[in-house]
């Protein structure tokens, strides 16, 4: 079988397939809260379900769509309280499953995408496009919810505070509490208080336990020879074979919005010479498209360095940490993945 080269692929994504595509990915398809089985030893996490679950059966009573209003015209008080709920925990204790539930759970119209995906959206549509659109939904969901920089920050901030007031519930994912994003990466005023006012349409809901993508399973496996893994790539259908660096360097040339795309009809990832990555912007593509090839659940084959050697000390001690250790835990996932037999 002939693989299928990444660096030779420079897909196009439509703003109607960026909307569409506003769903849970594969992984999370099926998902329920009665396939959510928490940790007995970690009670926050039953107490999370029950949360969920009493929110969307508020929304299950609620009319979608009916608070729109229009661009110019005077916007009605916003709702008392919170408006959304906020999952906050470390990595691999199921916040993405039990957001994709929520979503599952409440009837349409409703949206879920990452953080990034959302400012994606908004440079497709334009911020006026965006609000539009969304304000006819009953639920956004938004997932690994992190603010890399303060005109994202204003523009996720000022965005949020539209749908509220249009009426749309929000329910939010990521490893730090609302009015802590951003700490140690930025310290402007402007900055602080724009997110003290995104963290007041959320309650705040933790979810303690361990990594369960790491509970109980073998170390990842070691890296594989290069022969082996042309060898892994000729033999599987789907697979996507390619230079660890020659991706890099291609990543550069695609928008992290069209990374999704960039795996269309990919079944199995195959990467030569993975190496430690020491520069800031080359690290953070990586990080997209591990959340891209996670979310396709692509098992990968690679030589070189192991993934959990993949970024530097300095790297992990960084004000992107978070970051960075999520695309670990979820990198040397997908490498157990392909030691399966």
């Amino acid at each position: 079988m002939t693989a299928i080269a990444l660096t030779q692929r420079h897909p196009s994504v439509t703003a109607d397939r960026l909307v569409a595509e506003m769903v849970p990915p594969p992984r999370f398809a099926g998902v329920s809260f009665g396939s959510y089985l928490p940790d007995p030893t970690q009670p926050s996490q039953a107490d999370a379900v029950r949360i969920l679950e009493e929110f969307a059966a508020g929304l299950n009573g609620s009319s979608a769509g009916t608070a729109k209003r229009g661009w110019f015209r005077r916007s009605a008080p916003a709702p008392t309280g919170p408006a959304g709920i906020y999952l906050d925990g470390g990595y691999g204790v199921g916040k993405t499953h039990l957001l994709a539930s929520l979503w599952h759970a409440t009837p349409g119209p409703k949206a879920f995408g990452t953080f990034v995906e959302l400012t994606n959206l908004v440079g497709a549509l334009t911020f006026k496009g965006a609000v539009d659109t969304l304000s006819s939904h009953r639920l956004l969901c938004i997932d690994e919810f992190e603010l890399d920089d303060p005109g994202d920050t204003v523009l996720v901030s000022t965005l949020l505070g539209r749908l509220v007031e249009n009426g749309v519930k929000l329910c939010a994912t990521s490893n730090t509490l609302p009015e802590k994003l951003g700490e140690g990466r930025f310290a402007a005023a402007d900055f602080l208080r724009e997110i003290q006012g995104l963290s007041g349409h959320f309650r705040p809901v933790r979810i303690d336990g361990q990594d369960y993508r790491h509970r109980g399973l073998p170390a990842a496996p070691p890296p594989y020879a290069d022969a082996d893994v042309d060898a892994r790539a000729g033999r599987t259908a789907g697979a996507s074979l390619d230079d660890f660096d020659g991706l890099l360097e291609h990543l550069k040339s695609v928008h992290p919005s069209r990374y999704g795309a960039l795996l269309d009809d990919v079944q199995a990832v195959f990467l030569r010479g993975v190496r430690q990555v020491d520069d800031q912007s080359t690290a953070l593509r990586l990080v997209v498209l591990a959340d891209r090839m996670y979310d396709r659940e692509l098992p990968i084959t690679a030589s070189g360095v192991p993934f959990d050697q993949v970024f530097t000390e300095e790297m992990l001690r960084g004000g992107y940490r978070k970051k960075y250790l999520r695309a670990v835990s979820r990198l040397v996932a997908l490498a157990r993945d392909s030691a399966k037999p």
